[in-house]
């Protein structure tokens, strides 16, 4: 009994198999029982309503009947560019998941459903905003076919929607056949291909909206805005919690994470920190406690960081308590001696691991041909560079420095350590950086000191002006700065691909999804400027355009996909056809059949392939 009731309280799939089981009981038994008017079906735990309401309105709004042909032929042009477009993904992303080693979090069967708190990406915290938005696609989308039924002059027998227990999921509109078959290939391209078109408009309109007058009325709140507390850090010690921003460092306030950097590295052993929350003010008492909270493959202390992170005892024989500390004891050596207490890893050596390694900037990876492959580096050896041209390098950050001072073309000598810790040196001609000023030896750095990611507090930012930034708002000054998608926010197109990833932010390298100014995430951003009296109105407008616009495109993009009975597969029917009647063949009909259901096939085969391809090759090779 325990176990089935564990089983339900860490699984939220099942309790959502349950409910969808108990409501499909309960509307079948309404059905069978005929309490449910004749305009509601049900079908398991699909419902559909229907209606021949709205007919009037779109007899009125099909009038200008030349500008609806219009839109809808640069649809119907979009939407051919969109079916290769996705045929091709769905292929080349069916091909990458078989070819996996293990599959990637999106690639969980979970992560296909656009329901929130099922969905790994998308939080129960934003779970209205999404329903609406899908509320207000699937209406858009099928009041589009219904608009150019009318344009085209095909009679429509009934209008709805498609629910799946109470989630909206579809909606559909249901011409008459024969009209349909008596109209030209071309109106019936058209009607195939307006859903698409109105939500590629919609989502021009409210993402205009967005990354126009609601994200330029954001601004990131004064502060340093904490995204995570390490387990068993200092931090974790106290009642700092995810979604505080330190406003203060030893009673000298802090407007951005800069500041914050700056006041704790010049903060003793003890530091005292005032935290906001959105609801008030309090402060706390840190005991600084130098932790090694990542680690890299190889690293030359050879400590692999799991749960719990590691604690530095002491460097050279002196003990630390910060990363200032280290550095200090380490001074201007090449090698330091590090004395490590990980009780649970080093149980056989009393609790305390201590090793004499070299202190710098840890090289994971190589470019091939790179400036320092070509000047005889092996490629598929990690290294520890502890000086270039004279000058002494701890970290990553002063390895950026160093370089950045570094015209590119100079030849600089670096200096490093090798696996078997031999020292070498090699004679460097720097090239350009491709993304700042400064000289490139084309290399991988794990950010921090030996392979070693170092942390005194145990709080790590939540990057809130880069996500404004991202989004077209002011994030403030070098927001975006390392941040691989950075640059794609210089144009509109760049905005709305950034803007759809966003949900997906830690497949690309950033350090936390975005699911919009929802929840402790809105504590982060202050609202100015002429919706500043809206307050977190503005929060929830914002969530309700982004969100909106997300989902409009995944619709338009899954409509677009070459395989009946979606739009795109329509699309292909009728482009198949007017091929057919042009080339000398017998049996045009057979034709047309073929070429649409080999299509459907191959996406049926390659859907399946994305998502369970993995684990069936997993499953095979185990039999």
């Amino acid at each position: 009994m325990n176990t089935l009731l564990d089983l339900f309280a860490e699984n939220t799939l099942l309790w959502v198999l349950t409910g969808v089981l108990a409501y499909s009981a309960a509307a079948m038994w309404l059905r069978n029982r005929g309490i449910l008017p004749d305009s509601i079906g049900v079908s398991g735990p699909v419902l559909t309503i229907r209606t021949l309401r709205g007919r009037i309105f779109l007899d009125r709004l099909s009038r200008p009947k030349r500008f609806w042909r219009a839109i809808a032929n640069l649809g119907l042009g979009g939407a051919l560019v969109a079916m290769v477009g996705s045929f091709v993904l769905i292929i080349s992303s069916a091909i990458s998941a078989l070819g996996a080693s293990q599959p990637s979090a999106i690639q969980q069967p979970q992560n296909f459903l656009i329901i929130p708190g099922v969905n790994d990406f998308l939080p129960l915290s934003v779970a209205p905003e999404i329903v609406a938005g899908l509320a207000i696609a699937m209406v858009i989308h099928e009041g589009a076919h219904g608009l150019l039924c009318r344009v085209e002059g095909i009679d429509i027998e009934s209008m709805g929607l498609v629910f799946f227990t109470f989630l909206p999921v579809g909606a559909f509109v249901e011409p008459n056949e024969e009209a349909t078959q008596s109209v030209s290939r071309g109106a019936r391209a058209r009607m195939f291909a307006a859903g698409v078109t109105a939500n590629a408009l919609l989502t021009i309109v409210v993402f205009a909206l967005l990354f126009g007058p609601v994200v330029g009325a954001i601004s990131p709140a004064p502060g340093y805005a904490v995204g995570e507390v390490t387990p068993g850090s200092p931090a974790a010690g106290t009642d700092l919690a995810q979604g505080d921003r330190i406003i203060e460092v030893d009673g000298a306030p802090v407007d951005t994470a800069a500041e914050f950097e700056a006041a704790i590295a010049a903060a003793g052993d003890t530091v005292t920190v005032t935290a906001d929350d959105g609801d008030g003010t309090r402060t706390v008492e840190l005991e600084r406690e130098l932790q090694v909270i990542g680690s890299a493959g190889g690293n030359p202390l050879g400590v692999t960081i799991g749960g719990e992170p590691v604690t530095i005892e002491s460097v050279n024989g002196e003990a630390v308590a910060t990363e200032r500390g280290f550095f200090a004891a380490v001074g201007e050596d090449e090698r330091a001696t590090v004395a490590v207490d990980d009780s649970e890893a080093n149980e056989s050596l009393g609790g305390v691991s201590e090793a004499e390694i070299p202190i710098g900037a840890y090289i994971v990876g190589l470019q091939t041909d790179g400036p320092l492959h070509d000047a005889g580096a092996p490629l598929d050896q990690p290294m520890t560079i502890v000086e270039i041209d004279g000058e002494r390098i701890h970290d990553n950050d002063d390895l950026a420095t160093v370089l950045g001072d570094r015209e590119p073309g100079a030849t600089v000598e670096v200096v490093g350590y090798g696996p078997d810790d031999e020292r070498a040196s090699y004679d460097v001609e720097l090239d350009p950086h491709p993304n700042r000023d400064g000289g490139f030896i084309g290399v991988s750095v794990f950010p921090g000191t030996s392979g070693l990611a170092l942390d005194d507090i145990g709080v790590s930012e939540y990057p809130a002006g880069a996500y404004l930034e991202l989004l077209g708002g002011d994030g403030g000054e070098g927001a975006t700065d390392g941040l691989a998608l950075g640059g794609l926010t210089d144009s509109p197109l760049g905005l709305v691909f950034v803007a759809l990833i966003l949900p997906l932010g830690s497949l690309f390298g950033l350090p936390f999804n975005f699911a919009g100014f929802t929840g402790e995430i809105a504590n982060f951003y202050a609202v100015d400027g002429t919706l500043a009296a809206l307050g977190g109105g503005t929060f929830l407008l914002a969530n309700l355009l982004f969100w909106t616009g997300w989902i409009n495109i995944q619709l338009a993009l899954f409509n677009c996909l070459p395989a009946f009975p979606l739009d795109g597969g329509r699309i292909l029917r009728m482009v198949a056809e007017a091929v057919a009647s042009r080339v000398p063949i017998d049996d045009r009909h057979a034709a047309v059949r073929t070429i649409t259901v080999s299509s459907g096939l191959v996406m049926l085969f390659g859907l399946v392939a994305m998502i369970f391809g993995n684990q069936i090759l997993s499953a095979v090779g185990a039999i």
